[in-house]
């Protein structure tokens, strides 16, 4: 298994927000994720977040994404207030066949992209086969 998300009632909260008309915890991050070849591909929507408020963390096989969005400061009216502001976080618990030490990431766009490597290990490999050569004696009697 590749991830599974740790946070089940995601799809509750939300739909709490939108019923109270309140964003007070952000859990906005909608996340795509594929293989290609020996690598996983996992892909963060995170529109308007500055690159230097994401934070990466793994430990043991769980990545930790978090990020924040800050609220803009001034002197102004706030006419509509529709996207989530203030700090939130994903986690994900990833495979034992995934190279936990080579993750690579890039923030372009609005969109954070997590390469993560296939384990040598969990690669499929060719067995080569050996035998002994069978070589019996009969004995006359």
């Amino acid at each position: 298994m590749l991830l599974r998300t740790t946070d089940p009632f995601r799809e509750f909260d939300r739909l709490t927000e939108q019923l109270r008309g309140t964003t007070t915890r952000p859990v906005v991050m909608p996340m795509d994720a594929w293989r290609e070849g020996d690598r996983f591909v996992i892909e963060f929507d995170l529109p308007g977040v500055s690159p230097e408020s994401v934070d990466l963390d793994v430990e043991r096989n769980v990545l930790t994404v978090s990020a924040e969005r800050f609220a803009r400061n001034g002197d102004w009216e706030l006419l509509a207030s529709e996207r989530p502001r203030g700090r939130f976080s994903r986690q994900l618990i990833l495979g034992d066949n995934l190279d936990l030490e080579r993750i690579e990431a890039n923030y372009e766009n609005g969109v954070l992209r997590l390469l993560v490597p296939v384990a040598e290990k969990a690669k499929p490999r060719k067995i080569q086969i050996t035998g002994t050569t069978d070589q019996r004696t009969s004995i006359e009697a």
